[in-house]
């Protein structure tokens, strides 16, 4: 997949707002930002910082409010982006949207759409939602040529746009979620071109600074309080989790203080950075150039200064020795990779050192490599630099840098903090068995998140017993890749599938794979873990609502896919399965036994009469024939003299 490919999404170019449509009136000082500060993010410059009332307001939540807690999908740099599931309408309907803390709109495309691209999801249909209503013209939005309603419209400089109506329904958090569902306004797309056109996540979640923005809306109805959280999966891992509202900070926190006035995104106190240990001893004023240091969920790599990016570079280069320089995947760009640290992602940092950001307050941020590297797709046990020279003064940290590593946004007291953690495991805290369950449960969508053809199933959780004995479920994925010169590592997926199922990945065993073309179909078994004999009922239930509701989700890396069927078979126990099939398979056995002693009989017996007339016919002469003269043989002189 080409540089553009990957980037796609997380939208790495320079972002122009054209037209901005909220409900603060847009400013003279906004409009000379966008003009005279344009960035490589898509970042919206839909409003100015909260204003003081509105901050002094938000402090005045002091007590605990519930929060959402929700899973994150997909893989930074497989697809360029993570996404959450978030539902519209009454009743619901679900959406696979790019978790983006640049952009202040949520947006989905709408069955209205005149031009939208095919996305993982179907549009929103408005008519079906009892509880959605367009929001009317007013002074406090753009409205459309019509003068009737709120529209808004995002343009990106590489040309990407994507415009709408600006509507209000209900939004639904997910069962892992202790917050009712809300009514919020969001954008019901109408046209979408270029990379947004594309993309295969459905839309945009926007969780930036803005009063068009998710949180602000939830903080402003007073059900959350003025923070969230993300955490990223790791290298080849994907997935994580989210949380809307509070979460209170783990033992080892580090924070670094975010001016909302320095600019409208969140900005962290950079002022140093560290190669091994030793400092770079860089000026800090490179750190605060334009918008400062940002961190941005919504772009993939790490972008610094000239400066900084150059002295980065020879830090690390410096201390990689026994690495080799190679060219990198793309030839349009270069890339600094290196070659010889091996397959196994556990193991880079015996190769690569640890690279420390320093704050303003002191307290360091340490980036292991799987913080600043990405894997060459080309070359084996070869990995590249993910950081890169900005193209003006400003310090763009994506999701790379912050990958395994759980980062509350604390708006309430300013701050950002970071926890190095792994974020598959704190989904599964997060989503324990005690955790309260959501106000509203969420209903399933009626159609297909993988694809518009719902998977079929030869079993169904309503087939079983409350306590039933699930030996082996099997489902069976098509997959059809983008490049057919390069067959696919599927043996990679079992990983990624452990990781979605949430079991163990000696669990998934890839059980037959067919191809035709570029197209591949490959059965799937997830099996008891070692030492038990069956898939524990709560582990099984899990796996086939997902398989049932088409939920399933792997990374975009091996190509486009469906789910075409799944199967769950109930069985006894080992040993009575093992019965059951030699009472069923007895008599073959038996009889294919029996004919090969047979023909194993025979077979020898035809050697021996073979060989035996070989050998009667050497020794065999008839009568008649002639017989070959021999000479006579000197007599000995002993005979002669006598």
């Amino acid at each position: 997949m080409d540089r553009p490919s990957l980037l796609l999404i997380p939208l790495l170019f320079i972002t122009t707002v054209i037209s901005i449509f909220v409900f603060d009136l847009t400013t003279a000082d906004e409009l000379d930002l966008t003009a005279e500060s344009p960035m490589i993010f898509p970042l919206s410059y839909s409003s100015l910082p909260p204003r003081v009332e509105d901050i002094r307001r938000r402090r005045l939540h002091q007590s605990q409010l519930p929060n959402a807690h929700m899973k994150l999908y997909d893989d930074l740099l497989s697809n360029g982006y993570y996404t959450t599931r978030l539902w519209i309408g009454t009743p619901p309907q679900e959406f696979a949207l790019i978790v983006d803390t640049g952009s202040t709109v949520t947006y989905v495309p709408c069955s209205t759409c005149k031009q939208c691209g095919k996305h993982q999801d179907p549009k929103f249909q408005p008519e079906l939602s009892s509880s959605y209503q367009a929001l009317k013209c007013n002074p406090d939005c753009n409205c459309d040529d019509e003068g009737k309603l709120c529209v808004y419209e995002r343009r990106y400089a590489e040309m990407s746009s994507s415009s709408g109506v600006l509507s209000e329904d209900l939004i639904s958090f997910g069962n892992e979620s202790q917050l009712s569902p809300q009514r919020a306004v969001f954008g019901c797309e109408n046209v979408e071109t270029g990379d947004l056109f594309s993309q295969r996540a459905d839309g945009i979640m926007g969780l930036g600074r803005g009063k068009l923005s998710v949180v602000d809306q939830l903080v402003d109805k007073g059900v959350i309080e003025d923070t969230f959280s993300l955490c990223y999966g790791g290298m080849e891992v994907g997935g994580g989790a989210m949380v809307l509202g509070k979460i209170y900070p783990p033992a080892g926190m580090v924070f670094s203080h975010s001016d909302p006035f320095r600019s409208p995104y969140y900005n962290i106190d950079l002022k140093q950075m560290h190669v091994a240990g030793k400092s770079l001893k860089l000026n800090p004023k490179v750190f605060n150039g334009k918008h400062g240091t940002v961190l941005d969920s919504g772009t993939t790599y790490a972008y610094f200064p000239k400066e900084a990016f150059i002295a980065i570079k020879a830090a690390v280069i410096k201390e990689i020795p026994s690495l080799k320089r190679i060219h990198g995947p793309d030839p349009n760009y270069d890339d600094v990779c290196f070659s010889g640290a091996g397959r196994d992602v556990a193991e880079i940092h015996n190769f690569f050192p640890e690279i420390a950001m320093e704050f303003g307050n002191g307290q360091n941020l340490i980036l292991s490599p799987e913080n600043y590297l990405f894997r060459h797709t080309k070359v084996r046990g070869a990995y590249c630099l993910g950081i890169f020279p900005d193209r003006d003064s400003t310090t763009l940290l994506g999701g790379i840098v912050v990958r395994n590593t759980l980062v509350t946004y604390d708006r309430e007291n300013d701050k950002l903090g970071f926890l190095k953690t792994n974020c598959s495991d704190l989904w599964r805290r997060l989503a324990a068995p005690d955790s309260p369950a959501p106000t509203s449960p969420v209903s399933q969508n009626k159609t297909s998140s993988i694809s518009p053809s719902p998977a079929t199933s030869e079993s169904s959780t309503t087939d079983l017993p409350g306590v039933f004995r699930v030996g082996v479920i099997t489902f069976e994925v098509s997959i059809s890749v983008n490049n057919s010169s390069q067959k696919p590592e599927f043996s990679e997926m079992a990983d990624f599938i452990a990781h979605e199922l949430d079991i163990k990945s000696s669990q998934v065993h890839l059980l037959n794979i067919s191809s035709r073309g570029n197209e591949y179909r490959l059965k799937w078994g997830i099996f008891p873990a070692q030492s038990s004999e069956y898939i524990s009922n709560t582990t099984a239930l899990n796996i086939m609502l997902l398989l049932k509701e088409n939920r399933l989700r792997l990374p975009g890396q091996f190509g486009s896919y469906k789910l075409l069927e799944w199967k769950a078979e109930q069985k006894q126990k080992h040993d009575a399965f093992v019965r059951s099939w030699w009472e069923t398979h007895v008599l073959g056995v038996v009889a294919g036994v029996v004919i090969s002693l047979l023909v194993t009989s025979v077979m020898i017996k035809l050697v021996l009469v073979w060989r035996r007339r070989k050998q009667e016919e050497a020794t065999y002469e008839p009568v008649s024939a002639a017989v070959k003269e021999q000479e006579l043989q000197p007599l000995s002189s002993d005979t002669s003299n006598a």
